[in-house]
């Protein structure tokens, strides 16, 4: 593989130290968070800055699904890696979300709880594709509570999100599944696609791959496409683009969000893999949205990735998060590792170089999670240590053959490669 100079690049992926340095780097952050996490009334405390756990006046601390998911799908991977005590935790996590977050009565799943019930009951299709993976996962690892909460999650996905006409999912409803708006977004879609596939590896059902590549061709092939690969984020119920849609700085920031696109990149040729490599615009699809994401969404000056940008490609929150330097080093292992050209493993070693000089907190578990124009520590959208998930994947992708999801490779491995080579 050689750069534009001409030099050999030996992928970082494949030297002996840099995957000892990777796996580290996860034995620390999986050992953090399940030291300081567990929260003894059910689920799991999110932690601060220093990394120790954020407890409320009350002591009744509002758990959100996602937090909940993200850590059983987290440390089912890392039960897969053989990390002590990670299954306790799944077992955790899945006690607390079928007996707190799903609602009994209704049926779905809130997406905020505390110690005396829904905080905020509404039912969210981000939410509710975080569980799928929960289940997914928690399939994968063998737990005894998997098929249960499978079968419930798959059935409120289809009866409740899925709109057939579209090939989508709807977005959210009030407990009682009356719909809150019109509003349709790819976000949650997104992470739907993601977890569709890992129930596809989990259980063999050609309906969940069906479902990934229904809602990638939408949002993908069709619109994205379109829009010159850059990937809209808002969208009316009938799937137009929204370019005046300004949510929740957090789920739903106004423009667009170069970190997506990144995501997107891995993910669609996860999904061509794992359809047989059958949609040749997959590939296409995938380089297009990386490249992208390097040439619009990399601040030039200051390094990193500007959270968002407007829809003339212009930074519009110039903030740098942290997971789309997690998304980024992702998208740039798995596709470089499926694709002969050293653009990829450039990036990849410029994005973690650039991660490990301003993100990863050397003195407390995890990373800084937002960072203002000038590179310093900033706490208006993301507070200390906010989860997991996207970290833990940064450090683990690399490591593995990129063609499935962690769960599918790891679960396969007839013999963990994260040794040296």
């Amino acid at each position: 593989m050689l750069n534009q100079e001409g030099r050999v690049l030996r992928p970082w992926a494949s030297s002996s130290y840099h995957r000892q340095w990777l796996l580290g780097q996860a034995h620390g952050l999986l050992d953090a968070f399940a030291h300081d996490t567990i929260n003894p009334h059910g689920g799991f405390f999110e932690l601060d800055e220093h990394g120790g756990p954020i407890r409320d006046a009350s002591g009744s601390n509002t758990r959100a699904i996602h937090v909940t998911t993200r850590m059983i799908y987290c440390y089912s991977v890392a039960h897969l890696l053989g990390h002590p005590g990670a299954a306790a935790i799944v077992d955790h996590g899945m006690a607390y979300l079928w007996s707190a977050h799903r609602d009994a009565v209704e049926g779905g799943y809130f997406w905020s709880v505390d110690d005396k019930g829904p905080v905020d009951a509404t039912k969210q299709a981000y939410g509710h594709a975080f569980v799928l993976l929960a289940a997914a996962s928690a399939k994968t690892v063998g737990h005894p509570d998997a098929d249960r909460l499978l079968a419930d999650i798959t059935q409120v996905l289809r009866d409740k999100f899925w709109e057939p006409q579209h090939g989508a999912s709807a977005e959210e409803f009030s407990a009682d599944w009356t719909p809150i708006d019109t509003y349709r977004g790819q976000n949650s879609n997104m992470h739907l696609t993601e977890a569709l596939m890992a129930a596809h590896e989990a259980t063999g059902d050609g309906q969940y791959l069906v479902m990934a590549e229904s809602i990638a061709d939408l949002l993908i092939r069709r619109i994205t496409a379109r829009h010159a690969w850059t990937l809209p984020e808002h969208f009316s119920e009938n799937w137009e683009v929204n370019r005046d849609y300004a949510g929740s700085e957090m789920f739903r920031p106004a423009g667009t969000t170069p970190g997506h696109w990144l995501e997107w990149s891995r993910l669609i040729l996860q999904l061509w893999i794992a359809g047989g490599r059958r949609h040749e615009w997959m590939p296409e699809a995938a380089s297009a949205l990386f490249h992208n994401a390097i040439n619009q969404g990399w601040d030039r000056t200051r390094g990193g990735f500007f959270y968002t940008l407007d829809f003339d490609r212009n930074p519009l929150v110039t903030d740098k998060i942290w997971w789309p330097a997690c998304e980024g080093i992702a998208a740039a292992s798995f596709i470089g590792a499926n694709a002969d050209d050293p653009f990829y493993e450039t990036w990849y070693r410029a994005i973690w170089d650039w991660s490990a000089a301003n993100l990863i907190d050397p003195a407390h578990a995890g990373w800084r999670p937002q960072l203002d124009a000038d590179l310093k520590p900033k706490s208006t959208l993301f507070t200390g240590k906010p989860d997991i998930y996207h970290t833990l994947q940064a450090y683990l992708i690399p490591l593995f053959p990129a063609t499935g999801g962690l769960l599918g490779v790891i679960g396969a491995a007839e013999q963990q490669p994260v040794g040296p080579v």
